[in-house]
């Protein structure tokens, strides 16, 4: 799942609604593990909550946290070992009027620097949970044509309270979307 997070930075979000298309570059993310990883939801063995961290990689695990955010994580362990990682920032490329009209925010770089934020942006929620990332067409990741490979980043992860050592947390060095929070 670490390799998987750093090959994720980079990435397009893409998101395809009647309303028009939002496309992001996916700027910093966290890896989350199985029985070895006490701050993941797989910790204590699978649940009806975090089973798509135990089904085929390439899926979304979107799940609810806080009373008012969605988080999406893309599965990234073979099926039936636990492990995703989660999309914490991204820059929105396409479909900016959009992604402001699904959430008011003071600057282009406030829409989407937080894992709830962005799936507010792009409004990704529920129904998306265990969806293909890979072959859907709602939503989707897949590489830029013209990607070029960035300087990365560790540092620990955030909004966590235990693990909090492991350095799985994996930024585009210099990005001005990192943000700590949701």
């Amino acid at each position: 799942m670490i390799t998987v997070a750093k090959e994720l930075l980079g990435k397009y979000l893409v998101r395809v609604t009647a309303e028009g298309n939002i496309v992001a570059r996916i700027v910093e993310v966290e890896a989350y593990g199985g029985s070895d990883d006490s701050a993941s939801h797989a910790y204590k063995g699978i649940r009806e909550r975090n089973r798509v961290m135990f089904g085929e990689p390439g899926h979304a695990y979107v799940y609810f946290t806080y009373g008012m955010h969605f988080c999406l994580n893309v599965k990234a362990e073979h099926t039936g070992i636990p492990g995703a990682v989660l999309i914490r920032a991204v820059e929105i490329i396409d479909g900016l009027e959009l992604a402001g009209r699904n959430r008011s925010a003071k600057s282009s770089i406030e829409l989407s620097n937080g894992p709830g934020k962005l799936t507010k942006a792009m409004n990704i929620t529920k129904a998306h949970n265990g969806i293909d990332l890979v072959k859907t067409t709602q939503l989707y990741i897949c590489k830029p044509e013209d990607s070029e490979r960035s300087e990365i980043s560790a540092s620990t992860r955030i909004g966590i309270k235990t693990a909090k050592e492991k350095l799985w947390r994996f930024c585009i060095s210099n990005e001005p979307y990192q943000k700590n929070g949701h």
